[in-house]
């Protein structure tokens, strides 16, 4: 797979994961089940990164990874929980799961391309 197309899918990926969470936590606050301040606190950690993933930043589909796992566990506990939005849930958790496999995966093939990376620490500076 090709740099340019795990982008793609990644940058999708992570677009209808907003939209699906946007939208569902938008519902839950219109309709009383959690208060609106809420729901829409609970949608900005998602927001963060959304500029660098956008333009393709590899440092922000490295750190990007640790704010999915809180979208995670937040689906992994309705899959356990819930019956009623039991579709909500893996379909958020399966979306997720493949989105912690791609952004590191890109973050690692495109870091490459352009030449970053950690610098080996030479003999001589010890």
């Amino acid at each position: 797979m090709t740099t340019q197309s795990l982008f793609q899918l990644c940058r999708v990926g992570y677009i209808a994961l907003v939209l699906l969470l946007s939208g569902w936590f938008i519902q839950q606050g219109l309709e009383g089940t959690y208060s609106m301040v809420f729901c829409l606190m609970f949608i900005v950690p998602l927001l963060m990164p959304l500029k660098g993933i956008i333009q393709g930043n590899p440092y922000t589909y490295a750190w990007a990874s640790f704010i999915l796992c809180l979208y995670l566990l937040h689906g992994l506990t309705l899959v356990y929980v819930t019956t009623d939005a039991l579709i909500f849930a893996v379909i958020e958790s399966t979306l997720i799961g493949a989105l912690l496999i791609g952004f590191p995966y890109y973050a690692r093939m495109r870091g490459r391309e352009l030449g970053l990376g950690l610098k080996k620490k030479s003999k001589q500076d010890e």
